[in-house]
This record gives structure tokens, sequence and C-alpha cells, in this order.
């Protein structure tokens, strides 16, 4: 049994997190944190959260000091901001603990990206390069060894299951990036509130043009150039991608259906269609990242959807979590 800390858990990926960790035969939470300043401290996650009720009932803990933890848990999972995960990753790793982190602190191996895309100069080179990115379809055996594991944004979680398969395979053309156009649901804000992200004040649009910070996640773990509009839309919950791409000369429909085949026949969470395309009613409250597809003479229209809050953020968090210690790769998620 492994004791577990939930650091962010009252936050919408963190009480999944919390969900998923609650049922899971080989974990124990240990507690459930925020950050000292948070109006949650010392509340219940089920006052917050009310279908928890009766299921999980532990207080928020106000986390102040790093060392009263440590040394009581052997798995920390920070469902923090970016800034946050910063500092508290490197604390928890010098203790000994496996450290999963669903910001985007520890995503690229690059200081300088952070400089760029963050604003702020990253103080920790040295775990920086160690972390490994947690796009757990593609990354298996490195997660096994890794003590950090950066899981990959929402967006870029989706694109990249995407195209990976058809990139590795040769298929696409270079000369034409492929165009990404993926919307969101107002969980992705978080559940700190503010007009923006106020359902009755979104309407659907794009936002984060050609500067959202998944732009260079996604172009630099996929190693190829792309277009990528992320839009807001008036729905709780869910991420769609509609990728349009250029294919090879030559390339058939059952070429591409052999690329996902080949990548994904073996890995449980991703969901190929075989005809016709997903919708979001498909994924909601799900763990999978479902893809289908359409071809046309040389253009390929790809589409891919999932959960925001799991497949690309907790259950994502929780199936790494399973490769890294051994346990079945669906361990409390299905």
């Amino acid at each position: 049994m492994l004791n577990t800390l939930i650091v962010g858990a009252s936050g919408y990926a963190g009480v999944e997190l919390a969900t998923f960790l609650n049922r899971h035969p080989h974990m124990n939470i240990t507690a459930l944190a925020v950050s000292a300043q948070s109006p949650d401290a010392g509340k219940r996650l089920s006052d917050l959260h009310p279908q928890l009720k009766g299921i999980l009932d532990l207080p928020l803990e106000p986390l102040s000091d790093v060392s009263v933890w440590a040394d009581k848990v052997d798995v920390v999972f920070l469902a923090t901001a970016h800034e946050v995960s910063h500092d508290l990753a490197p604390q928890f790793l010098a203790a000994g603990c496996v450290v999963f982190d669903l910001s985007g602190a520890f995503r690229v191996n690059d200081g300088d990206f952070y400089t760029r895309y963050y604003g702020f100069t990253h103080q920790h080179a040295a775990w920086l390069e160690k972390a490994v990115y947690g796009l757990a379809e593609w990354q298996h055996d490195a997660i096994k060894e890794a003590q950090l594991i950066a899981v990959p944004g929402c967006y870029p979680t989706a694109s990249q299951l995407a195209l990976k398969p058809l990139i590795e395979a040769g298929l696409l053309n270079d000369a034409q990036w492929p165009v990404i156009n993926a919307t969101s649901g107002v969980s992705g804000a978080g559940r700190k509130a503010s007009l923006n992200n106020s359902f009755c004040e979104v309407s659907l649009q794009p936002y984060g043009i050609f500067n959202h910070r998944h732009h260079p996640e996604i172009v630099a773990h996929l190693g190829v150039p792309v277009i990528f509009t992320p839009h807001l839309g008036n729905f709780p919950r869910g991420i769609l991608a509609t990728i349009t791409c250029r294919l090879q000369p030559g390339v058939s429909r059952e070429d591409i259906a052999e690329a996902f085949h080949n990548a994904y026949q073996d890995k449980p969470l991703v969901r190929i269609y075989e005809q016709g395309v997903p919708a979001l009613k498909s994924v909601v409250g799900l763990p999978f990242c479902d893809i289908g597809f359409a071809v046309q003479d040389e253009h390929l229209i790809v589409v891919a959807a999932e959960d925001n809050l799991l497949k690309g953020a907790a259950s994502q968090a929780v199936q790494c979590l399973n490769i890294r210690f051994g346990f079945p790769e669906t361990q409390s998620l299905i």
C-alpha cells in the first residue's frame, strides 16, 4: 500500500484525483492539502464536492511546511499552478517521494521555454532534465523509471495522441503544417471564479491565438510545427480537437487505419473509431481519448475527444501512477 498526498485537492482536477485514488486498491490517501492561504483550508472535501459525502470526508490541510508530510508519504500529486509546483516538487523529490505534477512546471526539458512562455526563470534545471513527460501511451518505459512525471496539458494530450501515429509512420506531407482547432469546456480554466470563465459570460470564441502555452508544448513533443488555435466553449467539460492535415501522395485510408491500429491496439485508454468521428458525450466522465478520421484525396481530418479533467489531467496522472508502480494500467479508472 502506497501512502499519497494530493496538493490542490479542492480544484476540479484535484477532486477527480481524490476520487480515483480513494478507490484504488493499492493507494492510501494520507492527506488532502491546499495552500495555507486558500479559503478552502480546514474544510472537508465533501463539503465542497457533495458527491463525495460519506465517501471521502477528509479535511483539506493547509500546506505551509512540506517537511510535515514529505516523510509520511510515498507519492505526491500536485494539482497546483505551475509556479507552485515549481517550488514544491523539488522539496518532495529531495525527500524521496515520487511526484506526479499536473502543472506545466516540468513538461519541457528546456529552461528557455519557461522564460519565453511562462515568464519566469526555471530554478531547478537538474529536475527539469530528469522529468519524464507523462503522455502515457508513448512514454511507458520512461515512466516506469521516473521519480518526476510531468503530466501533459489537456490540449496537448488530445493533439498528440491524434497526430503521433501519423508522424511516426511518415504519412503526413510536411509541406503543410497540421492545423489543430480545439475547443474546451470552462472547467479547463479551473475552479477559481472570474468573469472570463463565468458560464453566463462565455460565448464560443478562440483565445490565445499564436501564443497559448500549450502550442509550444505540442510542438516540442511532436517534433513538427503545427498551427494551434484553442477555443472556449460554453459547456462544463471536455475537449474536442479537429485537426486538418495533408497526406503524402498515395497514402490511403487503410494506411491511416493501420497507423492508428499499430499505435493503440494494446492501449486500453485510446479508442479508435472504424467509422465516423467522436463527440464529447462519448468521453465526458470517462478516462478515454476517442479518435476518428476521414480522408478525401490527399486531405485528412482527425477528430480527438477527451474529458479535459480526466484523460487531459487526473486520469492520465493515475494511468502514469499505474505504469510507474506496475499496477494494471486501468486500475481504478474503469
